[in-house]
Parts: structure tokens; C-alpha cells; sequence
């Protein structure tokens, strides 16, 4: 196969997945993806949730201690690097919601495993914030269940521009990291695609943490919401759905529709359901 300069290609572009995918669910690999995919986020949420908390408790009893804005950055970047490397061979390591629709825009996943995973990651984000509270129990109302919400002196338009742009961000390097040309020159290190996600989540943090406290993940907003049920994080909580989503559609497009120049011709090819 040659592409437009004549040079052989080294690579091979996937086929689009099954627009609906209903012959998936009659596979245990599919079971298994969707069982990963809440494991994961339930590990994620447990993990984050309980290093803002303990900042915020350090903070308050030590005047100035705990990890600070840093390593909360480093604790959402560095379980993500854990996570999607452990779970990526197995579901595709999303372990978000956003990351989920954008790869179902451009035809990664069908409409059944993007909707199921969808469903895993929340009840799997509620599960974990469960944990939290049980174990941090004296803690957790006191300190804000680590729910996310829009700051003081931030407009309402501010914090969902983050939300958008943080999660252009993460999806767009999700695309990047998985782009099947970049996956046959990378082969050889398994470890960089992982890597990136997980820098990627952690640059967003450090630059949005002061705005919203950094969703770009609407799970990980949903599941403390859930747990806390407060009407603060109630009254924010669609800015951590309507952002992440406006946001993972836009590095979708652009990586499909600019960088790769194939305009989601997956979708002429819908009679593959």
C-alpha cells in the first residue's frame, strides 16, 4: 500500500468499530472489558479522593503541610499512568467518561461498549468515593467529600472553558497516543502511551485545580457527588458533563477530521452493526 508520497506504509488504520455492537454482547471479553473499566475507576477514585482529602486535612491541623496542589497532581497523573497501563490491553483503559465518547465520535467503540462503559466507570467513581467515606469517615463531610466545584471569584463560563480545554487535552493526547502510526513506531515501549496520559492529566491539574479542582473526567466529579450529596457539588455538576463531553468531541474532531484528514468516514460505514 502506498500513501501520498509514494512510500510504503508501516502501519494499518483499524477498522471502524460496529456503530451499535450488538454481537458484543454475546462475548465474555466484553464482560471482562466493562469489569475492568470499573475496577479501574473505582481504584482511581479511592486513591485521588482520599490524597485531597488528607491534603485538606494536614492543611487545616499542620498550617501549611500535606502534599499540596503538586503532589494531588501527581496522585490523579500517576494513577491514571497505573491504571491505563494495567487495564489498556484489556478495555482500552479509558476509565472516563469523556475518553469514552470521544472514541466512540471517531468510531473506536460501539455504541453498546461506550454506553456500558460509561455506566461502569460512574457506579465504579461512586463505589470508590464509598470507600473513601468509610475509611475516612471523621474526615470526609468535614473536609468536602473531594467533590469538584466551581471556586470563589471564578465565573460560571471560566470554570466550564477549563473543563473544555483540560479535557481537549487529555483526549487529544489519548488520540495521539493511540494513533496506529505512532503505536507501530512506539511498539518497542509499551510504557510511553500510558506515560503521556497520565503527564497529560497531571499538567491539567496543576493549571485547573484552582478553578474547579479539575474534573476533565465526568465520573470522577459524578461518584463524590453521589457520596457527598451536597448542593454545591449538585448545582456545579453539570459543568463536569457538558465541558469534559464539548471538550472530548473537539479533540476528536480535530485529530480525525485535521491531523489524520479522514473525516469520520466511519460513520459511511454504519451498516457494520
Amino acid at each position: 500500500m502506498e500513501n501520498h508520497v509514494g512510500v510504503a506504509k508501516d502501519y494499518r488504520d483499524p477498522l471502524p468499530a460496529p456503530l451499535i455492537g450488538l454481537m458484543e454482547l454475546t462475548k465474555w471479553s466484553f464482560y471482562r472489558a466493562v469489569i475492568a473499566e470499573f475496577i479501574a475507576t473505582l481504584l482511581f477514585l479511592y486513591i485521588t479522593v482520599l490524597t485531597v482529602i488528607g491534603y485538606k486535612s494536614q492543611n487545616d491541623t499542620h498550617c501549611g503541610g500535606g502534599v499540596g496542589i503538586l503532589g494531588i497532581a501527581w496522585a490523579f497523573g500517576g494513577m491514571i499512568f497505573v491504571l491505563v497501563y494495567c487495564t489498556a490491553g484489556i478495555s482500552g483503559g479509558h476509565i472516563n467518561p469523556a475518553v469514552t465518547f470521544g472514541l466512540f465520535l471517531a468510531r473506536q467503540v460501539s455504541m453498546i461498549k461506550a454506553i456500558m462503559y460509561m455506566v461502569a466507570q460512574c457506579l465504579g467513581a461512586i463505589c470508590g468515593v464509598a470507600l473513601v467515606k468509610a475509611v475516612q469517615k471523621s474526615h470526609y463531610k468535614k473536609y468536602g467529600g473531594g467533590v469538584n466545584e466551581l471556586s470563589d471569584g471564578y465565573s460560571t463560563g471560566g470554570g466550564l472553558g477549563a473543563e473544555i480545554i483540560g479535557t481537549f487535552v487529555l483526549v487529544y493526547t489519548v488520540f495521539s497516543a493511540i494513533d496506529a502510526k505512532r503505536k507501530a513506531r512506539d511498539s518497542h515501549v509499551p510504557v510511553l502511551a500510558p506515560l503521556s496520559i497520565g503527564f497529560a492529566v497531571f499538567m491539567v491539574h496543576l493549571a485547573t485545580i484552582p478553578i474547579t479542582g479539575t474534573s476533565i473526567n465526568p465520573a470522577r466529579s459524578f461518584g463524590p457527588a453521589v457520596i457527598y450529596n451536597q448542593k454545591k457539588a449538585w448545582d456545579d455538576q453539570w459543568i463536569f458533563w457538558v465541558g469534559p463531553f464539548i471538550g472530548a468531541a473537539m479533540a476528536a474532531f480535530y485529530h480525525q477530521c485535521i491531523l489524520r484528514a479522514k473525516a469520520f468516514r466511519s460513520y459511511r460505514s454504519s451498516s457494520r452493526i
